[in-house]
């Protein structure tokens, strides 16, 4: 009985949502980069540095199978993107992009990092469902090998893919090279499976 109850707590701790931005400082994060990352009026911002290069903001955890749910606002070009089972050395990532990026250029999609690049992109017509220059909402579902994007309640993709199932790593928010570029976010939680 005493397993039991165990082991029902553990599975309760580990479905419960957890906050991964705190609105007040990057605690649990690890920037990669040159590019700015801060906290302004209980906002996470990125925006494009002198170096004008690609920039990582890192999970110090990692995770396997998870629902990650958060809101992101493109100020200027919004480039950018939100990475899973990822690692990170310099500014050089290993593991899979859900697009963030300006009307037209295929947010909620998947891209690999220097392997396979895109993997699957949304059909066009889902792209509608992007808000740029207003607050939307993304959910992130990976189990094993299936992961599922939603932009601002519409499905964007359903993806099987082994590859993403055959290992775990940091969530990583990205900033892409070329200048220009701010994105704010909010409300990042996550939930593992």
């Amino acid at each position: 009985l005493l397993l039991f109850i165990l082991s029902v707590a553990v599975f309760a701790q580990k479905a419960k949502k957890q906050t991964l931005f705190n609105g007040k400082d990057l605690s649990g994060w690890k920037i990669y980069g040159t590019e700015k990352w801060y906290v302004e009026d209980g906002l996470l911002v990125c925006e494009s540095g002198p170096d004008k290069e690609y920039g990582y903001l890192g999970t110090e955890k990692t995770f396997k199978d998870f629902e990650l749910t958060l809101e992101f606002k493109q100020e200027a070009d919004g480039n950018s993107g939100v990475f899973f089972h990822s690692s990170i050395e310099g500014t050089k990532v290993a593991g899979w992009q859900v697009e963030v990026a300006p009307p037209g250029h295929s947010t909620g999609g998947i891209y690999e990092s220097y392997k396979r690049g895109w993997i699957i992109k949304p059909d066009p017509e889902k792209d509608k469902a992007l808000k740029m220059g207003e607050w939307n909402k993304m959910k992130i579902r990976v189990v094993g090998n299936v992961v599922t994007t939603y932009l601002n309640g519409t499905q964007m993709i359903n993806l099987d893919d082994a590859a993403i199932g055959s290992i775990s790593g940091s969530i990583a928010l990205q900033i892409h090279s070329g200048g220009g570029i701010k994105v704010s976010w909010r409300k990042i939680k996550i939930k593992e499976l």
